[in-house]
C-alpha cells in the first residue's frame, strides 16, 4: 500500500515539474507572463488538491491512474522536446 501511494505522489510531483515547463514554453512564445504565473499556480494548486484527495478516494485504481499520468506525462515531455529541436 505505501509503495502504491508513494508512486501517486511521484506522478503529482512530476505532473507539477510538467506544469512548470508548459509555463515556460509559454513566455518563450510571448505570452503574458502574468497571467501565465496565475494560471500556472492554479494549476498546481489544483492537481495537488486533485492529487492529494484523489490518492485517498481512488488508491484501488492507483496503477492504473499512475501508468495513464506517466503516458501523458512522458508524452508532453516529448511533444516539448520535438518543438524545441524544430526551433518553434
Amino acid at each position: 500500500m505505501l509503495g502504491l501511494t508513494a508512486g501517486l505522489i511521484s506522478l503529482i510531483i512530476f505532473g507539477n515539474i510538467e506544469n512548470l515547463i508548459l509555463a515556460s514554453q509559454g513566455v518563450v512564445k510571448g505570452a503574458n507572463p502574468l497571467k501565465l504565473g496565475i494560471l500556472s499556480v492554479i494549476i498546481v494548486i489544483c492537481w495537488l488538491v486533485i492529487g492529494t484527495f484523489g490518492t485517498q478516494l481512488l488508491e484501488s485504481y492507483g496503477l492504473y491512474i499512475e501508468f495513464i499520468g506517466g503516458l501523458a506525462i512522458f508524452i508532453l515531455g516529448l511533444q516539448s522536446m520535438m518543438a524545441a529541436l524544430k526551433g518553434e
